[in-house]
C-alpha cells in the first residue's frame, strides 16, 4: 500500500490520515504547520499545497528516515519557541493537542507526552507513571502488565533540539523515544491522559479500525444522504442498492443493482461497484472496480484495484505475518496493493497480502503473501 505513497497519505473515510491530523491540530487552534517529508514528499506536497484551512504548512525534507528523532531534527530551523509534535499517522482529537498545551503552559515549560488507555497496549509499548510523572517506557511488554501507551503527542521547549542532538544513535537511527528517556533522566517530563477519538495505522489491519473511527464520527467530506450515509454529489448509487451505514461514497462511484455496501465501508473516488456486490468492512481506494456477484469483507483495496466477477475475499480472522513476526486473529480478509488484477471466480483466504501490481488468474485460490508484480496462475 506504501509503495506509491507515504502511510500518512493513505486513505481513511476517504481523507489522507494526514489530514485528519492537520484537522486536530487547527482546530486545536496551531497556527503554522512544519511537516516533514521524505519518501514520496510529492504526494503530501501536492495534495496540501502551501496552506491547510487558511494555515500556513512549511515542509521541511528529512532525505533518509533515520528515526523520529532524526525527523524531528529537520524541523529545527523552521520553527521558533515553543512547538508541539504529533506522529503522523494517527487519527488524534483536537481536545487531546489541548490538553497537552494547556499541561504545558501550566508546568512551565517542562516536556509533556500525552497517554491513552489501551487494551492491547502490548502492541504499542507501555508507559508506567508516577504522580503524573513519566517514569518508563516499555517497549514490547508482556500482554496485560500495562493499559497506558504513548499517544504521539507531545509540547517542548525549542531546546528539544538540543537534547536530540546529545542523543546517542542506535543503529545509526535516532528515535524520539531515546531522547524523552534521557529527558526522564535528567528533568522530569509529565503525562496527560487524553481519550476520545485515537487510531494508529501500524499494521494494515489498523486502516479498517481507523476508517471505522472516523466514520463513526462523521470525519467524512461527502454529502450526508441520510444517517450515517454519506454520498458524492456526482455519485450514481442505483435505486436496488442498499447503503449500510456507516458508509461513504466517494465522487464519481458508481454502485450497481442489488448490491449491498457498508457497514463501515469507504468506497474511493471513482470505484465501480457491480450488480449483487457485497461489500463490508472495508476500505477501497480510488479508481478500483469491483466485478458482479463479488464479495469482499474486511478488506483493504489500494488504487486501480480490479475484481472482476465473482471473486470472493470472505473477510477475517486471520493470523497475519509481516516481516517476521505473527499477528494472531487478525478482523482482516485481504489486503490488495495498487493496480492488483483479479480474475474472475478467484478466492481469498483469510489474511492474504498481495503486492502492488500483481495479477491473480481467473479461479485461483490466493493465501499468505503474494509479491508485487507476481503473476498467479491455476
Amino acid at each position: 500500500l506504501t509503495k506509491n505513497r507515504p502511510k500518512p497519505m493513505l486513505t481513511a473515510g476517504n481523507r489522507p490520515i494526514l489530514e485528519h491530523v492537520l484537522d486536530a491540530l487547527v482546530d486545536a487552534g496551531i497556527e503554522k504547520l512544519v511537516v516533514v517529508v521524505g519518501y514520496r514528499r510529492t504526494r503530501v506536497q501536492e495534495y496540501f499545497g502551501p496552506e491547510y484551512r487558511n494555515v500556513p504548512i512549511e515542509y521541511v525534507l528529512q532525505g533518509k528516515q533515520l528515526g523520529s528523532g532524526h525527523a524531528l531534527l529537520q524541523a529545527r530551523d523552521a520553527t521558533a519557541g515553543p512547538l508541539v509534535v504529533v506522529n503522523g499517522d494517527r487519527v488524534i482529537e483536537p481536545g487531546s493537542v489541548t490538553q497537552v498545551m494547556e499541561a504545558f503552559d501550566a508546568g512551565g515549560g517542562s516536556p509533556v507526552m500525552a497517554v491513552i488507555e489501551r487494551d492491547d497496549a502490548h502492541e504499542y509499548g507501555g508507559v508506567r507513571l508516577s504522580g503524573g510523572e513519566i517514569t518508563d517506557l516499555v517497549e514490547k511488554p508482556q500482554p496485560g502488565a500495562f493499559r497506558l501507551i504513548n499517544a504521539g503527542i507531545y509540547a517542548f521547549e525549542h531546546d528539544i533540539f538540543d537534547a536530540i542532538e546529545e542523543t546517542p544513535r542506535e543503529a545509526g537511527e535516532l528515535a524520539l523515544t531515546d531522547t524523552i528517556e534521557r529527558l526522564m533522566e535528567r528533568n522530569s517530563v509529565s503525562s496527560v491522559q487524553t481519550g476520545g477519538i485515537w487510531a494508529d495505522a501500524t499494521y494494515p489491519w489498523d486502516l479498517l479500525e481507523v476508517t471505522s473511527t472516523v466514520l463513526a464520527d462523521g470525519r467524512v467530506k461527502e454529502a450526508p444522504r441520510a444517517d450515517g450515509v454519506w454520498v458524492g454529489e456526482s455519485a450514481t448509487v442505483h435505486q436496488d442498492a442498499t447503503l449500510r451505514p456507516p458508509v461513504a461514497v466517494g465522487a464519481d462511484c458508481v454502485v450497481g443493482p442489488g448490491s449491498v455496501v457498508g457497514p463501515d465501508v469507504a468506497l474511493g473516488e471513482n470505484t465501480t461497484v457491480g450488480a449483487n456486490v457485497t461489500v463490508e468492512r472495508s476500505v477501497v481506494d480510488s479508481d478500483s472496480r469491483i466485478g458482479h456477484g463479488s464479495t469482499v469483507v474486511d478488506a483493504v483495496l489500494g488504487q486501480s484495484v480490479h475484481l472482476r466477477a465473482d471473486a470472493s475475499i470472505p473477510g477475517g480472522p486471520a493470523d497475519v505475518r509481516v516481516d517476521n513476526e505473527v499477528f494472531e486473529e487478525q478482523p482482516l480478509g485481504a489486503v490488495l496493493g495498487d493496480r492488483v488484477e483479479v480474475g474472475g471466480g478467484a478466492s481469498f483466504d483469510p489474511g492474504a497480502l498481495v503486492g502492488s501490481g500483481a495479477t491473480i488468474g481467473g479461479g485461483c485460490y490466493v493465501a499468505g503473501h503474494v509479491p508485487g508484480d507476481a503473476e498467479v496462475v491455476r
